[in-house]
């Protein structure tokens, strides 16, 4: 099994409602994103996927995040932008631009340094 992974970034604003605590007041982060996708198999240059690509299908998702207030941004009007929330949006926008060619393993994001989420798909 092959695994390979990118690392982008978004900056971001976003509130969580609800929430008893200072996360409830909006803030914002420079959210990091690890798209990790595995492979059984390489293709015929010997790759198992193809970074550029990857890194591509990726930034088209983040795009529309960067430089917003998240609760203002479909999906995140209506469920909160928490990490969590955020790793399973990326992860179903993700797959379908995979066309099956590689199966994702996790979606990694950031809020700091030190505290972040990873979904694993079933």
């Amino acid at each position: 099994m092959y695994e390979i992974a990118v690392e982008r970034h978004f900056d971001a604003a976003h509130f969580l409602r609800g929430y008893q605590g200072k996360c409830e007041a909006l803030h914002g982060h420079r959210f990091r994103v690890v798209a990790k996708v595995s492979a059984t198999e390489l293709d015929g240059t010997g790759m198992a996927y193809d970074f550029t690509e990857l890194k591509r299908h990726l930034d088209d998702i983040l795009a529309r995040f960067d430089h917003t207030c998240l609760n203002d941004v479909p999906p995140f009007q209506k469920i909160n932008p928490s990490s969590e929330n955020i790793a399973i949006t990326i992860y179903n926008e993700l797959k379908p631009k995979l066309a099956g060619q590689v199966v994702i393993s996790s979606i990694e994001v950031w809020e700091s340094p030190y505290t972040w989420v990873a979904y694993h798909p079933d």
